[in-house]
C-alpha cells in the first residue's frame, strides 16, 4: 500500500563490448547493422549530426574547449539537444556520427521499445563514425526525458565531450505556465589548456568516476540567467546530463514545487528544506512563480563545495496578474495504481568491485587491481551482452529488487524500459513517486518494485558513465 505519510513530509529517499552479439539483437526485434523502414506515409526523419565542433565552456581568457555536438541544438556551439513532441506523436530521428568513436543514443525514462533503447552493444549495434541509425518510436508518456550516449565500454567519452540531450514529450493539457525553461547540467574535466582529460583513466572509473572542474548549464558556464516580470510561473526541467557528478539542488529565494520525478507527474509537494538529490540521470519538473520586484534574485543552487548556483532568478518588468494555485500536472494513467507485493519475483542483486580503502591507513588513497575493463560487477559478473541474465519473467509479472551496495562508494543506477517505486524498508509501502534512477548509499540495501510490462531485453547499470564502461550493469528479460 502507498506510504500514509504526503509527499510534502517525506524526504527524497532517491538520494538517501562495443561490439554486438548479432543473435541477441535479431532476437529481441533489434537491429544489426540496418535501420527500419518508414511506415507508408511516414513523415521524413529529421537529420541530427554528432560532430566535433570548438565552445566556450570556461570563462575567457580560458582557451575554447574541443567538444561533440549536435547540430542546430539551440542557443550556443556546445547546448545540449532539446527535442520536443507532443503526446502520441511519433519521433523519427536519424544518427549520423561524424565523430571518431562510435555512437548510440539512450532515451533515458523513456519506457520505449526495446529495439529502440539505444544501448550499443545490446540493443543496437554501435553506429560507426560516419554511419547513420534511424531511431523511431512513439513514446508512450508525457514527461522529461534524458538523451544520453550509451555504448557498452564507450559511453564516458562521447558525454565527457559535450553530447547530451532532453526528449521534452507535452502533455496533451499541459499545465498553465508562462515559460517552460530546461535546464541540463553536465560537468566537464578539463586541462589547463581546456582539452578534455583524458579518457578511460582506471583512478576514476575505479573511485567516484570522472568528476570534472567546469559546470555548464545549457552549455554555458553557471550559472544560467533566467530573466521574467515578477509573478511570472515559470516550469523549469532540471536534468542532470553529467558523468558522474552526484549533488543536491536548493532553491534559494524560490517557493518551488515538484510536480514530476523522472518525467513521471506526481502530486505536487515542496522540497524538505528546499533541497532535493540530484544524481545523474535523475529529472525534476518544478513549478515556481518569480519573485517580487523588491525581493532579492532567486536562485537554484548546487550544493558542491559553499555552494554553486547553476541559474539565477531575476524579476526584470512589470509584475504579471496573481496565478492560481499550483495544482499537480494529471496523473499517467498508463501506469497501475498498486503493484501487488505479495505474488512479485524477488531477486537479489549485490553491486561489487571498485577501489579499496587501506583501513589501517583512512589517509592512504583508495587502490584497485585486477582487469581495467571489470572494475564492478552485479552477483559476481561484469556487465556482457552475453551474459545470462539476472532473471527472466513473463509480462505483467510484478517483480522486486533487492539491490546491496558491498562497495565503498554510493551508486547511481538506472532501470531501463520501465518505472518503479521505491519500497519501504518492510515491505509496507512505498515512495509516493515514480522513478527510473536512483541513489543506493554504500552498505544499503534497497528495494524497488516495478511492473514488468515491456518486453524485451533491458538494462539495470549504473548512471555514472565510467562505471557503466568497467562493468556495472547487467540484464533482466520480459517475455
Amino acid at each position: 500500500m502507498p506510504s500514509s505519510l504526503p509527499p510534502s513530509r517525506r524526504a527524497l529517499l532517491a538520494g538517501a563490448a562495443l561490439s554486438l552479439a548479432p543473435a541477441l539483437a535479431r532476437a529481441q526485434g533489434g537491429t544489426s547493422g540496418t535501420t527500419p523502414q518508414p511506415a507508408p506515409g511516414a513523415a521524413e526523419a529529421r537529420s541530427l549530426i554528432a560532430a566535433p565542433l570548438k565552445a566556450r565552456i570556461k570563462p575567457e581568457p580560458a582557451p575554447e574547449t574541443p567538444v561533440w555536438a549536435f547540430d542546430g541544438t539551440g542557443d550556443g556551439p556546445a547546448a545540449p539537444l532539446v527535442l520536443r513532441v507532443k503526446l502520441g506523436e511519433a519521433l523519427r530521428l536519424r544518427l549520423e556520427n561524424k565523430t571518431g568513436r562510435p555512437l548510440s543514443l539512450h532515451w533515458h525514462g523513456v519506457r520505449n521499445r526495446n529495439a529502440m533503447d539505444g544501448v550499443g552493444g545490446v540493443t543496437q549495434s554501435p553506429v560507426a563514425p560516419g554511419a547513420s541509425f534511424l531511431y523511431e518510436f512513439t513514446p508512450p508518456d508525457a514527461g522529461t526525458f534524458l538523451i544520453r550516449p550509451l555504448v557498452v565500454g564507450g559511453s564516458s567519452e562521447p558525454a565527457g565531450r559535450g553530447l547530451a540531450g532532453l526528449l521534452v514529450v507535452e502533455e496533451a493539457k499541459p499545465p498553465v505556465v508562462d515559460r517552460d525553461v530546461p535546464l541540463i547540467l553536465q560537468d566537464w574535466r578539463l586541462e589547463a589548456d581546456g582539452t578534455p582529460a583524458a579518457f578511460g583513466q582506471v583512478a576514476f572509473a575505479s573511485s567516484s568516476g570522472r568528476l570534472g572542474n567546469a559546470l555548464t548549464v545549457n552549455g554555458k558556464p553557471v550559472p544560467e540567467l533566467i530573466e521574467a516580470a515578477p509573478g511570472t510561473r515559470l516550469r523549469l526541467r532540471l536534468a542532470n546530463a553529467c558523468n558522474a557528478r552526484a549533488t543536491r539542488i536548493r532553491f534559494d529565494g524560490l517557493k518551488a514545487w515538484v510536480a514530476a520525478v523522472d518525467g513521471q507527474p506526481t502530486d505536487t509537494f515542496e522540497p524538505l528544506r528546499a533541497t532535493l538529490p540530484f544524481q545523474p540521470g535523475t529529472r525534476y519538473d518544478i513549478l515556481l512563480d518569480m519573485p517580487g520586484a523588491s525581493e532579492p534574485a532567486g536562485a537554484v543552487v548546487a550544493l558542491i563545495g559553499f555552494g554553486m548556483p547553476l541559474a539565477r532568478l531575476v524579476a526584470k518588468g512589470d509584475a504579471v496578474a496573481a496565478r492560481p494555485p499550483v495544482a499537480p500536472i494529471g496523473e499517467n494513467k498508463l501506469l497501475p495504481p498498486e503493484i501487488k507485493l505479495q505474488n512479485a519475483f524477488r531477486r537479489d542483486i549485490a553491486i561489487a568491485g571498485g577501489a579499496v580503502f587501506d583501513k589501517a591507513k583512512p589517509e592512504a588513497a583508495p587502490t584497485f587491481t585486477g582487469d581495467p575493463t571489470r572494475i564492478w560487477t552485479l552477483n559476481g559478473a561484469a556487465g556482457r551482452a552475453e551474459n545470462p541474465p539476472l532473471f527472466s519473467v513473463k509480462r505483467n509479472t510484478a517483480v522486486v529488487l533487492a539491490l546491496t551496495n558491498t562497495t565503498a562508494f554510493p551508486q547511481s543506477l538506472h532501470l531501463h524500459g520501465h518505472v518503479f517505486r521505491l519500497l519501504h524498508p518492510l515491505d509496507d509501502g512505498w515512495e509516493p513517486y515514480w522513478l527510473d534512477t536512483f541513489q543506493l548509499l554504500e552498505g544499503r540495501t534497497a528495494r524497488i518494485a516495478f511492473l514488468a510490462d515491456n518486453p524485451g531485453r533491458w538494462l539495470i547499470g549504473a548512471t555514472a558513465l565510467e562505471r557503466f564502461d568497467t562493468g556495472l550493469w547487467g540484464w533482466f528479460e520480459v517475455t
